[in-house]
């Protein structure tokens, strides 16, 4: 996997994603990342990529050549044209889903935009995919542009090892993790559960699982209409006060 930033702060990527798993991935180039400078394209002197928005208002709007120009050489670089992320808060909400289905590409390019925006007219011409990572605003798009590397990243295969295995993370197959914990085996009058001290693999799987259904049901019940409940699943929701919905 091969993931190309086009952006203002190169640093800020290449050294937010060069740590922890995403650092070791790098270093074993199960995946790699490019960050690259849209100023670096500009054509004047002070290396502007802004000006003021046609039609009044707050702020300044990024150009669209200095960034079609950095679209262009890189995609002369990759050899073809792959998706291109634009992070806005405008876009779709980004979630595991996603994730999923952005780990089967060969290459990503995310377009970290700021000030108030980007021009349109780059946007039609280049970008694939409007994505966002909350309905909140931010600075730019170099934090979610990181935060969506990340998350690829883990599902790139070979990233992570058996002890991090994606299919314990939270919202594997659509619910929330169950609780962990280590030792010591009480810490400030809180025991860990016998459960786990039982050495009953089966038993032990099975009260993760109540577990976990338990913590989606309590924190993020939007996501059971999504997920994958066998009979016995529904029948411990049941005992919790779930209907699931009619579809």
């Amino acid at each position: 996997m091969n993931f190309h930033v086009l952006t203002l702060f190169p640093e800020m990527i290449t050294e937010g994603l060069n740590h922890s798993i995403t650092g070791r991935a790098l270093k074993n180039e199960q995946i790699t990342l490019e960050a690259v400078d849209i100023r670096a394209y500009s054509n004047n002197r002070s290396a502007h990529v802004d000006d003021y928005p046609y039609g009044g208002g707050a702020g300044m709007v990024m150009q669209a050549e200095p960034i079609y120009l950095a679209y262009e050489d890189m995609v002369k670089r990759i050899g073809k044209s792959p998706r291109v992320i634009y992070v806005t808060p405008q876009g779709a909400v980004f979630n595991q889903t996603m994730a999923e289905e952005l780990a089967r590409e060969e290459d990503l390019i995310f377009l970290c935009g700021h000030y108030e925006g980007v021009d349109e007219r780059v946007l039609e011409d280049i970008v694939t995919d409007h994505i966002s990572i909350g309905d909140y605003v931010l600075t730019g798009g170099e934090l979610p542009a990181m935060v969506m590397i990340d998350a690829i990243s883990r599902l790139v295969p070979g990233v992570l090892n058996n002890r991090e295995s994606a299919e314990f993370d939270s919202f594997y197959d659509n619910l929330l993790e169950y609780p962990q914990y280590t030792r010591p085996v009480e810490f400030r009058g809180k025991p860990v559960p016998d459960i786990l001290l039982s050495g009953h693999h089966a038993n032990i799987d099975r009260w993760r699982r109540e577990q976990s259904l338990k913590r989606t049901l309590e924190r993020r019940p939007d996501l059971l209409k999504d997920a994958s409940l066998s009979r016995e699943d529904l029948r411990y929701l049941k005992t919790l006060g779930y209907e699931p919905e009619e579809r």
